[in-house]
């Protein structure tokens, strides 16, 4: 990992450079492997684990451990797309993408990151639902410019032969667009902001003399029955907004059916996808969630990054990117265990530490 983080230009004054830039962020991300989410308890995990990072890291760290605050003031000054680029291309170097690998794209608002005077920051993230990491992400000021966020990250990610999933607000022909010259297959949720194709979707699937794919699943246990039904069209009638999607081979349809303590809730959600087997919609549909639940749920959970008060300048999304990097290394790890509790291990079991580390330094 060192050798991605050299590639960072230093944003301080030479002259009052006392820690080498690298060491620091080392030393954060060792930290925030072993459950430490701020900056004063980040300096005073390092300054009491100084001789390990000499022996176990060969840090050099000439004048000691840096203070909380030029930690603080370091991630301040980094050009989150440096950092982000270094990120970039260590996933790129340590992790195997296999083709039909569904990748979600989807944002997170981090709440921490609003004060007074400024809006929380919104990151817009890719996640590869097999491999359990995050691919890539990218900033937005709000939720709204999620849409022109992600052709931007999509460009930016290697997702040739891959099953992109978005969520509804994804649903724009730009993005599309964009998809299909990554060479990438997309199955993207279709409301209210493209009511022409929403209306359409809902007029073949009542249309009973066009033909679909059909399957069906069903779940029971803790009291609680889930039944869905995935259906696909791959045959349309009289369409005349095809020519406007790229590769748009058909409607996808998902019926979810819930019986919890006697009470029965239904949903129906509509898509447009560039696939024709109702076997991988089902597939992508489900692997979406892996986002939710795999990502922002863990980063909530067990990063409290909903609770973080780190937010001056560049700090809240480059530390964003710190725990995304983390995320990923815990979860390389093979053990099964949780994150939380991997990261408790790590604060006490040095050759658990390695482990985590080994797959990223």
């Amino acid at each position: 990992m060192k050798k991605y983080f050299e590639q960072i230009n230093d944003p301080r004054q030479p002259w009052k450079i006392e820690h080498k830039l690298d060491e620091i962020v080392i030393m954060t991300i060792v930290a925030v492997v072993c459950g430490l989410d701020i900056w004063e308890d980040i300096a005073d995990y390092c300054k009491a684990k100084i001789d390990w990072f000499r022996e176990q890291l060969k840090l050099e760290l000439v004048n000691g451990v840096a203070s909380h605050d030029t930690f603080q003031r370091v991630f301040q000054l980094i050009k989150p797309t440096e950092l982000e680029n270094c990120f970039r291309s260590w996933v790129s170097d340590t992790v195997k993408i296999t083709n039909g690998e569904i990748v979600g794209i989807d944002g997170k608002t981090l709440c921490g990151s609003r004060d007074k005077k400024t809006k929380a920051i919104h990151m817009v993230s890719a996640w590869a639902s097999a491999n359990k990491v995050v691919l890539g992400q990218m900033k937005t000021n709000e939720k709204s410019n999620e849409i022109t966020a992600i052709p931007t990250l999509i460009n930016l990610l290697e997702l040739h032969d891959c099953i992109v999933t978005i969520d509804a607000m994804g649903c724009q022909t730009k993005i599309v667009e964009t998809i299909v010259e990554a060479g990438a297959d997309y199955v993207i949720g279709l409301k209210g902001n493209q009511e022409n194709m929403l209306n359409e979707a809902k007029r073949h699937f009542e249309d009973d003399t066009i033909s679909r794919q059909e399957h069906k699943t069903e779940n029971k246990g803790h009291g609680r029955e889930e039944r869905r039904e995935y259906s696909l069209i791959t045959e349309f009638n009289d369409l005349e907004q095809k020519e406007n999607w790229s590769e748009l081979n058909g409607f996808g349809k998902v019926k979810s059916i819930v019986i919890e303590k006697g009470k029965l809730s239904e949903e129906t959600r509509y898509f447009i996808t560039s696939i024709t087997k109702v076997e991988t919609f089902l597939n992508a549909v489900r692997g979406h969630w892996g986002i939710e639940n795999n990502l922002h749920w863990s980063l909530d959970v067990s990063f409290n990054e909903d609770d973080s008060r780190i937010r001056k300048d560049n700090s809240p999304e480059n530390f964003a990117v710190i725990r995304h990097l983390v995320l990923n290394a815990l979860n390389m790890h093979p053990s099964k265990m949780s994150l939380a509790r991997k990261r408790r291990r790590c604060q006490y079991d040095p050759q658990f530490l390695l482990d985590i580390l080994a797959y990223m330094l």
